[in-house]
């Protein structure tokens, strides 16, 4: 490995520089996760520790090496008892990253069938909705026109959010994976207002302009007749059932996320 310099007599590699902003970077991403909280200040206390412990050995302090090996010999139990909620959180947050998402079974199966259902059970009651689901565009300007939930994925949440009576039933709902990311959001229109002879009313509008801008799947479920509908690429296909949408759903989930998995593997591919 190429030799940056010496220290001593002991060299430094370009490895071995690699080595250090790596960690660098795990101490400094664990730290922001337990900024302001008490764990903070423990992460402190250990890293104080370990620079002593290392000044110790460097001056020849047997007696102060001997005290401080007594506590980092624990280190790596005490560190798991004492910051098992952080790295709980940060698991969770490598396990929400779509590089890693590449080597776990996608969740596309359980997705398609909590809002297939939540479409029915609202088109049984007439129940009119608009389920926007994003594919590979971030909506940002869209979810902040609404109310932000971040919520996990519910049937009993969507149907409560598109009960008449409740205050976010009006708008869109935002689905990213399994995350309901905002509610009462407003859509562009699409310019069409008739289809096949048949006149698009507002909520059917808003559900085709937001796929004719965006790579999205929208869901409406009509309040007057209780059919359902999926736009998808400025395209409307109506009197879905139940299984028909959770089908159709589930393909073009495959199919976004098998286009994520090419795009990266050409990234990589191109000559740099």
């Amino acid at each position: 490995m190429f030799e940056l310099f010496k220290i001593g007599f002991l060299p430094f590699t370009f490895l071995d520089l690699i080595d250090i902003v790596l960690v660098s970077v795990i101490f400094y991403k664990l730290y922001t996760i337990i900024k302001g909280t008490i764990a903070a200040q423990i992460f402190l206390g250990f890293a104080i520790i370990f620079i002593l412990s290392f000044l110790a050995q460097a001056a020849s302090l047997k007696a102060g090496s001997w005290l401080l090996n007594l506590v980092t010999s624990v280190w790596v139990i005490a560190f798991i008892v004492l910051f098992q909620p952080e790295i709980r959180r940060l698991l969770v947050i490598l396990g929400k990253n779509p590089l890693f998402n590449i080597f776990v079974k996608s969740d596309e199966g359980s997705v398609s069938d909590i809002l297939a259902e939540s479409a029915f059970e609202l088109a049984q009651h007439q129940h009119g909705a608009l389920i926007v689901y994003l594919k590979s565009t971030g909506l940002k300007s869209v979810i902040e026109s609404g109310e932000v939930l971040n919520a996990k994925l519910n049937k009993n949440l969507l149907r409560s959010i598109f009960f008449p009576r409740s205050p976010l039933h009006d708008g869109a709902v935002i689905v990213n994976n399994n995350i309901i990311e905002a509610a009462r959001c407003t859509l562009p229109l699409t310019e069409m207002t008739s289809i096949d002879g048949r006149d698009l009313g507002m909520r059917h509008r808003a559900g085709i302009g937001i796929t004719e801008d965006a790579d999205v799947i929208s869901i409406i479920v009509s309040e007057e007749t209780g059919s359902i509908s999926i736009a998808e690429k400025g395209h409307l296909i109506s009197g879905l059932s139940r299984e028909n949408l959770k089908n159709h759903l589930a393909k073009s989930m495959i199919r976004a996320k098998e286009k994520g998995y090419k795009s990266i593997i050409e990234y990589f591919r191109k000559p740099k």
